[in-house]
C-alpha cells in the first residue's frame, strides 16, 4: 500500500506501476482538497476566473453564463478528446493517472472530492483509460491525452480492464462505479497540466536505469572474456577525476569483476617485463575505447539520468494546471503552470545518453564479431563452420540499423516549437513528444543490449571460459542460457532476440 500524502518518490511509482500495490490517499489530503473546492467556489462567484466564467485558450474572452458553466467543462472535454495514431501502453497511462492525482491532491486546483476518489479507484482496479500518443504538444499540458482521461471520469470513452478494450460505461457497470459530475472546473483542471508526458518520462527512467545496469554487466563481461588489464578500472585512475557517475560505473565493474580469473594486472605482464629488445608488442597495450573507457562514457549517462529522475519528481510533485488556487493567501493566480519545458528537456537529454549507451553496445558487440579486432574469437563468433555458417552475422545487420535510428530520434524536440491553438500557444514544450520518442530509443536500445548479450554468452562457450569468468558473468550466461541455446548450426534468430529483450526489460540485473 502506497499512502499519497502530496510527496511521491520514484519508489512510489515503481511500487504501484511495476508491483501493483495499491494506494491510498491520506486523510489530510482530502481535506486540503474539499477546502480549496470550497473556497474557489466561492471565490469565484462575483469574479472573472479562466475556465470557470470565461471560454479557454484564445476564447477566453468571451464571458460563459452561469447556467452554461457546467456544459463548458464537458464540451472542453468531449472536443479535446482528439487523439489519433498508436495507443499509449496501459503501464504508462497509469504513471500518468498517478502524476495527475498527486498533482490535484496538492489543493492548488479547486477539484471536486469525487475526481480524487474515482481516480484512486480507477488505479486500484487498474481500469486505464485509452489515451492516443498523438495530440500533445505539450505547452498547455497534455491536453489532448489528458481529455482521454477526463472523458473516462465522466464515464464515456474507453479504457483497457483486465486486458481488454472496453466502453467505459459497460467497465463502470461491472465495477459498480459511478462517473464524477462536474462541480466547477473539473474538466480544465484534469486536462490542464503535464502529468501524461511525466508519466510517461518516469517509466523511461526506470527502464532506462534497467538498461544501465544490463550494459555495465556486459561491459564488464566483454572485458573480463578479452583479458584486459584492470587498471582502467581502478580506484585511483578514476577518482583523478572528480565525476561521480565515472566513480560509480567504475566501482560497480570492479564489483562485477572481483572474482573474475580472466582480467590481467598490467604490473604482471608489461611493468616487469624487460622490453628493452622488443621493437613490435604481441599483446595490445591499451584495449579499444569500448572496453577502456566505460566509466568515462557511461558516468555522463547515470549523472544524467539521476538528474532526470530528480526534475520529474519535483514536476510531479508541483501544480501544474491554470489558474492556480491558494487558500492560504485567499487568491487565485493565473499563469503558465501548464508548461512542458522542465519535462520536454529532461526527456531529450535521457534519449541522448541512451542513444549513447546503444551506441556503445553496438561498438562492443562489433569488437566480438570482427576477429581482425579482438584476435581471439572466429568471425561473427561462429561456433560452425566458418564459409557455411554465419553466427551472430545476421543480427549485427539488426544492432546497426537500431543504433542509426536512435541516433536520428535523438535529435530535440525542446527546441522543435510550432505555434498554434491562434497563436496563443505561440511557444510549446512538445514534452509528450518528447517521452514518447524516448520510450522508442529505449525499447531500441534493449534490443541492441539483448544481441550483444547473446554474443557474450557464444563468445563465453567458444572459449571455453564458464569456469573462468566472474561469479556475476557466470551468473549472466547462466539466465540467457536458459533462454537461448548452444548454436553451432544457424538458426532463426528473432524469437532469441525478443526473449532476451523481454527477459531484460522485465528483470533488475545481476
Amino acid at each position: 500500500m502506497v499512502k499519497l500524502k502530496g510527496e511521491l518518490r520514484i519508489e512510489d511509482f515503481y511500487k504501484v506501476i511495476f508491483e501493483s500495490h495499491s494506494i491510498q490517499m491520506d486523510d489530510t489530503v482530502l481535506e486540503t482538497v474539499e477546502k480549496s473546492f470550497n473556497f474557489l467556489k466561492e471565490f469565484s462567484e462575483n469574479k472573472v476566473i479562466y475556465g470557470v466564467n470565461t471560454g479557454f485558450g484564445p476564447m477566453a474572452q468571451y464571458k460563459i453564463k452561469d447556467s452554461e458553466r457546467i456544459q463548458l467543462q464537458y464540451n472542453l472535454i468531449r472536443s479535446h478528446a482528439s487523439g489519433t495514431g498508436n495507443h499509449i501502453q496501459p503501464k504508462y497511462v497509469k504513471a500518468a493517472m498517478l502524476a495527475r492525482l498527486n498533482t490535484l491532491s496538492l489543493g492548488n486546483s479547486g477539484v471536486h472530492i469525487s475526481v480524487i476518489n474515482l481516480m484512486t479507484e480507477l488505479i486500484n482496479r487498474d481500469i486505464t483509460p485509452l489515451i492516443y500518443e498523438h495530440g500533445g504538444v505539450g505547452a498547455s499540458g497534455d491536453l489532448v491525452q489528458l481529455a482521454h482521461l477526463a472523458l473516462v471520469l465522466i464515464g464515456e470513452g474507453e479504457v483497457f480492464y483486465k486486458g481488454e478494450r472496453k466502453a467505459t460505461k459497460d467497465v463502470f457497470k461491472t465495477e459498480g462505479l459511478e462517473p464524477i459530475s462536474i462541480e466547477l472546473r473539473e474538466g480544465l483542471a484534469l486536462m490542464n497540466g503535464t502529468s501524461v508526458m511525466t508519466g510517461i518520462g518516469i517509466v523511461n527512467t526506470v527502464y532506462t536505469r534497467r538498461l544501465l545496469n544490463w550494459m555495465i554487466s556486459c561491459s564488464a563481461a566483454i572485458n573480463e572474456i578479452v583479458k584486459a588489464y584492470d587498471d582502467h578500472l581502478s580506484y585511483e585512475l578514476n577518482h583523478s577525476k572528480r565525476h561521480i557517475g565515472q566513480h560509480k560505473i567504475a566501482e560497480d565493474m570492479r564489483a562485477h569483476l572481483k572474482d573474475s580469473d580472466l582480467t590481467r594486472k598490467r604490473e604482471h605482464h608489461l611493468y616487469e617485463k624487460n622490453s628493452d629488445n622488443v621493437s613490435v608488442f604481441e599483446d595490445k597495450v591499451q584495449e579499444y575505447y569500448s572496453l577502456r573507457c566505460v566509466p568515462q562514457i557511461l558516468g555522463p549517462v547515470l549523472d544524467t539520468l539521476n538528474s532526470v529522475e530528480s526534475i520529474l519528481i519535483e514536476e510531479v510533485n508541483s501544480a501544474n494546471d491554470n489558474p492556480i488556487v491558494n487558500v492560504e493567501k485567499q487568491h487565485v493566480y493565473h499563469g503558465g503552470n501548464f508548461h512542458g519545458d522542465y519535462v520536454s528537456l529532461e526527456m531529450d537529454k535521457l534519449k541522448i545518453v541512451v542513444t549513447k549507451m546503444s551506441m556503445l553496445a553496438e561498438r562492443q558487440l562489433n569488437y566480438l564479431l570482427n576477429p581482425s579486432l579482438n584476435n581471439i574469437l572466429p568471425a561473427f563468433v561462429n561456433l560452425g563452420k566458418l564459409g557455411l555458417n554465419f553466427g551472430m552475422q545476421g543480427v549485427q545487420f539488426t544492432a546497426t540499423s537500431t543504433t542509426a535510428e536512435n541516433q536520428m530520434l535523438s535529435n530535440p524536440m525542446y527546441v522543435h516549437s510550432i505555434p498554434n491553438n491562434n497563436d496563443n500557444q505561440d511557444i510549446v514544450s512538445m514534452g509528450t513528444n518528447a517521452a514518447l520518442i524516448t520510450k522508442k530509443v529505449i525499447e531500441n536500445a534493449f534490443e541492441v543490449l539483448a544481441i550483444e548479450m547473446i554474443t557474450i554468452i557464444q563468445a563465453i562457450e567458444y572459449l571455453k571460459a564458464q569456469d573462468q569468468v566472474s561469479s556475476k558473468t557466470k551468473k549472466m550466461y547462466d539466465e540467457i542460457r536458459k533462454l537461448v541455446p548452444i548454436f553451432t548450426e544457424d538458426v532463426v534468430m528473432y524469437p532469441y532476440v525478443n526473449e532476451v529483450k523481454a527477459y531484460i526489460m522485465k528483470n533488475e540485473s545481476l
